[in-house]
């Protein structure tokens, strides 16, 4: 039986339709974890999407929790993999601690578990905000960048690092494992979060645009290549999952001529992003709000990333979707 952790995120749902599309090569059960009636809720709207409402009565649903130790006693009987999507995702300074306890503590609890419990191979999914950092002569961040603890790093990418920490760990102690490293994650639904909030913003008529870059990738890449991965021979490696660098600019262009809307027509340069978050900063501290804009999400703005997918399209012989014509058609959805 397979084990879904973060079933009712948007790669985690994803994953589970995928699986149990697959079921028609194979007969293994899928289980997933959810914490509340109302997000497993969002993962049933995605199946709705598609247009798959009657897969979803397939999943075996277990209410636990991955930072509470009982809880997932009940979740791994009979279990036999595991990919492990949940996360927190945040750039907000304030939920430093939470992140810590979600990301890093939550993963080590799924590999002490999969080590009691003999599970035969376990996949992460991690982000690409755990690459290393480039050096002066290097032009690709790829799988083999070495972090450097003296740069600067959000507190989101430190737990995602802490977690790939405790991954490894699990592989030292016997534990089969994959780490998947996506770019930023496109697909439908949960416009509430990670890239779907783009699309919100756009559509509610998005004015500014940076000229910053980074990788893309579609969703159901991602959960495709993670199934095969998981499948193969291979094993304790990591492989980064990007379709294309792209500019935001561009991004931004295609989401709103495929939203109908118009696009973004201010570039803000860097020195006016550095003083909107900074702004944002005292404004967030006096009202107690949300952070709507942090010192990590400004700077990655207009930061110019680059990431080679080399190594996966060379282990698997695969491809990707396009980002900008999967824009277009997850719009229609």
């Amino acid at each position: 039986m397979i084990l879904v952790t973060g079933g009712t995120g948007l790669v985690g749902a994803h994953l589970l339709l995928h699986l149990i599309e697959s079921r028609s090569i194979g007969t293994e059960k899928v289980r997933a974890i959810y914490r509340s009636v109302a997000s497993m809720e969002k993962t049933k709207s995605l199946f709705s999407i598609y247009k798959k409402e009657s897969l979803f009565d397939q999943i075996e649903w277990i209410q636990a929790d991955i930072t509470e130790v009982p809880s997932l006693e009940i979740a791994f009987q009979n279990i036999d993999t595991v990919y492990h999507c949940a996360a927190l995702i945040s750039f907000d300074p304030k939920d430093e601690d939470i992140l810590r306890k979600t990301n890093i503590e939550g993963t080590a609890n799924i590999v002490n578990f999969c080590i009691a419990y003999g599970i035969k191979k376990m996949c992460f999914v991690s982000s690409i905000a755990t690459l290393g950092d480039l050096l002066p002569h290097e032009k690709f961040i790829t799988e083999e960048t070495e972090w450097n603890p003296e740069k600067y790093h959000n507190d989101y990418a430190i737990s995602k690092y802490g977690a790939e920490m405790e991954i490894w760990r699990g592989q030292q102690e016997g534990l089969e494992v994959i780490i998947v490293n996506p770019g930023v994650i496109l697909g439908p639904g949960f416009r509430e979060q990670g890239s779907g909030q783009l699309f919100m913003k756009v559509k509610n008529g998005l004015k500014f645009y940076t000229l910053g870059s980074t990788g893309f990738v579609a969703v159901t890449d991602v959960t495709r290549i993670a199934h095969q991965l998981m499948k193969s021979e291979i094993k304790n490696e990591r492989f980064t999952l990007i379709a294309e660098n792209s500019v935001f600019r561009d991004i931004l262009n295609t989401m709103a001529y495929s939203l109908g809307v118009q696009r973004p027509e201010i570039h803000a340069k860097p020195f006016f992003i550095e003083i909107l978050w900074r702004l944002d900063w005292f404004v967030s501290n006096i009202f107690q709000q949300k952070r709507k804009l942090s010192q990590a999400t400004a700077r990655a703005s207009y930061s110019k990333n680059i990431y080679s997918n080399e190594k996966i399209k060379d282990r698997l012989k695969t491809d990707f979707i396009d980002v900008h014509q999967y824009i277009k058609d997850i719009s229609k959805l």
